[in-house]
């Protein structure tokens, strides 16, 4: 069985009882960034095997994987917080583990996306998931069609570019509504609610710190200022 493990997205305490069971039973974790996933092993006691499996690793992990698999082994996949093959580049092992006719199982937990929302203020009810918006080529394209957008869209951010990308959606997008969440979860958690308007002069002068999620309400044309009619 391929097991896909959710992990805490900050805080410890939020690592379910399944998980921890299922990481202390399983053959062997693949995990995108072993540092990280050792820290949470060592904070439960897990002493299985760990292996890691990213961005530059996966050509050869996902071979790895599928022979461990059809030996008769049991794997967890685990990202560096919250939920694998979301935002990172897990879902090509679970589409070859299907191809061939392996079973894969979720272990769910948290999701910066779903915990950003439920704090959010905004309408979740429809929504479009971006993650991470192009740095540059593609990004002008991507922020057009996100104009036309009718749902609430959520961004990933790093704490970097967020007044960029504040910017970039009150350009292209018009004055909307918008949630910035940051560490979430963690001992400095804060969710900061306005207009886009009013958080970029909030934001500005600030140092953003830790990773982001960008929630805008969906299109109210009452404040859209692009609009040309």
């Amino acid at each position: 069985m391929l097991y896909i493990v959710a992990t805490p997205i900050g805080n410890l305490e939020d690592m379910t009882f399944r998980a921890v069971r299922t990481l202390k039973e399983v053959d062997y974790i693949f995990a995108e960034d072993t540092r990280v996933t050792k820290r949470l092993l060592s904070h439960y006691e897990i002493d299985t095997v760990l292996y890691r499996y990213d961005e530059f690793t996966k050509m050869t992990q996902i071979n790895s994987i599928i022979n461990l698999l059809s030996e008769g082994k049991n794997v967890a996949l685990v990202t560096d917080a919250g939920t694998p093959c979301i935002s990172d580049p897990g879902y090509e092992v679970v589409e070859k583990a299907l191809k061939e006719g392996l079973e894969v199982s979720p272990i769910p937990g948290c999701s910066s996306l779903v915990t950003a929302a439920s704090v959010s203020g905004i309408s979740m009810r429809r929504m479009a998931y971006e993650g991470f918006l192009p740095k540059k080529k593609g990004r002008q394209t991507l922020l057009k069609k996100l104009a036309e957008e009718e749902r609430s869209i959520v961004i990933f951010e790093s704490p970097h570019r967020v007044i960029k990308t504040l910017k970039d959606i009150e350009e292209y997008l018009g004055v909307r509504e918008v949630a910035v969440c940051r560490e979430i979860t963690k001992i400095y958690e804060e969710i900061i609610r306005g207009t886009t308007t009013e958080l970029i002069e909030k934001l500005e002068n600030r140092t953003i710190k830790g990773e982001v999620v960008i929630i805008v309400k969906e299109r109210d044309d009452s404040i859209y200022v692009n609009d040309e009619d």
